[in-house]
Formats: C-alpha cells, structure tokens, sequence
C-alpha cells in the first residue's frame, strides 16, 4: 500500500493560518511592541518548516534526497508567502487599518529616543514610511519570510532521514 504524501501546499496554509491566527492574537491584544512575540512567531514557522521536511522524508520511506526535501520546504514557503502576502493587504487595507497610525506612532518613539536623529529627519521618514506602508510591509514581510523559508527548508533538509546514497550511481 502506497503512503499518501502531505502536499506543500496543505502544510503551507496550516502554517500561514498558524501565523496569522498569531498575529491577529498580537493585534487584538495590543502586543505590537514586544518583540519577543516576533521571534516567537520566526520560530514557529522554521519549526513547522523544520517538522514539515520530516514528514515529507517520513511518507516518501526516507527515499529522498537533500534537493527533494529543500524544494519540499521551499515550495511550503512559496505558500505561505503568497497567503500571508494577501492577509497582509486586506488587514491594512480593511481590517485593521488603524496598524498604519500604531506602527508609526511605535516608530516615532523608537526613533525620538535616539539623541542622534533630527526632528525634521524623524518626520521625513515617518512621512515616507506612511505613503509606501502596504508596499515596504509586504516586501519585508515576503523577503523576511523567504529568509525563514530558506533556513527552516536547509535545517530540514539537514535533519529529514535520507535512505540515499549520494555516491550511487542509479544508471549503472
């Protein structure tokens, strides 16, 4: 009997879900400042990454190699980008508009803290972060994510048990 193989794209949406479940919890609370939550969140995804390349070696009997199991992962990560990518855009556009308003008023204290940092150069940047919001959050939220993707997706490629050997040569 053949084992059914998880798809990229299920565990990709358990994960995105996971992620936005926990930042709607941020939200709701009125978390945004501690940090913690955010590395929180970094974690859960590279361990559902990390899990998801196990068990991709686990129903495929470990008949896998290092590039199958980092594609695996990676595709996951092409979904969860894609997913978040798009809650991303509907929360500051209409769920929770007011994101836009709290993170700079986060940003502004942040930067007022700094001696270094002129008033006016404060509100030039305040200014420019408020016109491109959506575009400068969804870009660092895509490309923080393929990061995290690329380091859960090489930890699990690392860690998945591999019945292969590298040095065997199928075609002989």
């Amino acid at each position: 009997m053949e084992t059914k193989v998880t798809s990229h794209i299920v565990k990709g949406v358990i994960l995105s879900t996971i992620t936005i479940v926990f930042s709607t919890i941020v939200y709701v609370f009125n978390l945004y400042e501690m940090q913690s939550l955010n590395y929180l969140n970094y974690g859960l995804i590279i361990a559902g990454l990390i899990y998801g390349a196990i068990l991709y070696s686990n129903e495929n009997n470990n008949h896998v190699t290092f590039g199958n199991v980092f594609a695996h992962g990676f595709k996951t990560t092409a979904v969860i980008i894609a997913i978040t990518s798009i809650y991303t855009i509907l929360s500051i556009k209409f769920l929770f508009p007011e994101i836009v308003d709290i993170s700079l008023r986060i940003s502004r204290k942040k930067m007022e803290s700094n001696p270094q940092i002129p008033k006016d150069t404060i509100e030039q940047n305040l200014n420019f972060v408020k016109e491109y919001f959506v575009s400068l959050t969804l870009g660092f939220s895509m490309v923080g994510l393929a990061i995290l993707g690329l380091i859960g997706s090489l930890i699990g490629a690392a860690v998945a048990k591999k019945n292969t050997n590298p040095f065997e040569n199928s075609a002989a």
